[in-house]
């Protein structure tokens, strides 16, 4: 394979829209991956360039099986919830399903981009042409799929992605090359449900029956310094409580990392290295999480990309 690159990603806006020659795909909530083929050999890499084809054993096997010689993918390693909405079901990614998934959730590889092919380097091409390459290319199954198309209308596809219950719509320029490293106006993401990352800067004393810790506090970086979003204290079973503290320890530092250092008492300030998927119903005028709940710790992404989750043009 004649390149490795990181992935081109998406530009947040703050409402759904409709524009021609654009298409919208369900947005998922896992794993960043892509994925190399070279012959039967296969790598799976984050977005920060961690190799995790261990991790996922089944879904390099299935993709090392496809008849092509040479492949490089883009996609996300989710696991699924079915729903059920009246009398409909939807199957929906979930992030915190992926970090704490037993024997019986299994992952599987959504793809929604091809970069090369065959010996051919397709990053300049149109996407509407590499989703050509794509579909001719990939063989679904059980490890896995297609990302999925929604409404060719805009605003009828974010409706679709509520009524579902999906984690949002990403809208995407079909004339747009793929541009590595570059968070592009080409790709626009409009959530439905609310989850980011954020980097956890410090924590709380444990009160009452809970061990290790009480509440994470947790930040972004906004014109390059860490900024304050608030306490996390939901969302930790025991297991994870005991796992975070581990990982804890020997970040401990003397100082806030926070620009806007919260007062609070007891507080363990971290050097901040650790990013957390939080959930939360809004984002206060004050700045910051109302209802936040903890989903997991990710290790694919540093914590100095961690941005102020607004949409770009108001940052």
């Amino acid at each position: 394979m004649p390149f490795r690159v990181r992935p081109m990603l998406a530009t947040l806006v703050d409402a759904p829209f409709h524009r021609p020659g654009f298409v919208y795909e369900e947005k998922y909530d896992g794993y960043r991956i892509l994925a190399y083929k070279e012959g039967r050999h296969v790598s799976l890499i984050t977005r920060n360039l961690k190799d995790r084809t261990d991790e996922f054993p089944e879904i390099a096997t299935a993709v090392g099986a496809f008849p092509a010689p040479s492949l490089a993918l883009d996609g996300e390693i989710v696991v699924f919830e079915t729903l059920r909405r009246e009398s409909e079901r939807s199957r929906v990614s979930r992030f915190q399903l992926l970090q704490r998934r037993s024997i019986g959730d299994a992952p599987i590889y959504v793809v929604f981009d091809c970069l090369y092919a065959r010996g051919r380097d397709l990053r300049r091409l149109p996407l509407a042409d590499r989703r050509k390459t794509l579909e001719a290319e990939l063989r679904e199954g059980s490890e896995v799929m297609l990302a999925r198309r929604l409404d060719g209308d805009g605003f009828a596809a974010f409706r679709e992605a509520k009524r579902l219950g999906l984690e949002g719509v990403v809208a995407k320029d079909e004339s747009s090359p793929y541009v590595d490293s570059v968070r592009s106006p080409a790709w626009l993401k409009v959530k439905v449900r609310l989850e980011e990352e954020f980097v956890i800067g410090g924590y709380t004393e444990p009160e009452g029956a809970r061990q290790h810790f009480g509440a994470l506090l947790v930040g972004a970086y906004r014109r390059g310094k860490l900024a304050y979003a608030g306490k996390v204290g939901t969302g930790f079973t025991a297991r994870v409580l005991a796992d975070l503290m581990t990982r804890f320890r020997p970040l401990a530092r003397d100082s806030s990392p926070f620009d806007d250092a919260p007062r609070e008492r007891g507080v363990t300030w971290l050097e901040p290295r650790l990013v957390a998927q939080i959930g939360f119903t809004e984002i206060t005028a004050d700045g910051r999480l109302r209802h936040p709940t903890f989903l997991g710790l990710r290790d694919d992404k540093r914590a100095r990309d961690v941005r102020w989750p607004v949409p770009a043009h108001t940052e």
